[in-house]
């Protein structure tokens, strides 16, 4: 399970969790957002291993610690797991996750929480907790 919360509000966060695989071409996982009077989960969000990754997108923020204009964004390719980047002075990060479980359905739903982290060493800590996790490799327990 990997948890990162808010560092300006600790009651803001979200959690990945209950990882499998069934071939290794894709893997599967739980996520979940929470902020007071919020609590949102998607049971099975999915992650394609041809599809640009989780991973290499927060690293690519963490390289970037001095900041950029504008707003970065990633998402499954099923829409369902989405998060946005932007940068604010004083080298931090905002990233607002939105989960949006079957994105296409009528009577969908969309949930999101933006949790803030210093640029450089939280965003890049975050970014090595998330890795092994994403790929099954064997890593530190968060």
């Amino acid at each position: 399970m990997r948890d990162h919360r808010c560092q300006d509000n600790l009651s803001v966060g979200v959690r990945f969790h209950n990882r499998f695989s069934f071939d290794e071409d894709s893997v599967h996982f739980a996520v979940e957002v929470w902020a007071p009077g919020l609590a949102a989960r998607v049971d099975e969000v999915v992650a394609w291993v041809w599809d640009s990754s989780l991973t290499p997108f927060l690293e690519e923020l963490a390289a970037d610690y001095r900041g950029w204009d504008g707003e970065r964004s990633w998402q499954t390719n099923d829409r369902d797991l989405a998060v946005s980047a932007v940068f604010r002075s004083g080298g931090h990060i905002g990233l607002t996750w939105v989960l949006r479980p079957w994105p296409d359905a009528a009577g969908g739903w969309s949930a999101s929480v933006t949790t803030w982290l210093e640029a450089g060493e939280q965003i890049t800590s975050f970014a090595a907790e998330i890795r092994p996790f994403l790929t099954g490799e064997v890593g530190p327990v968060g």
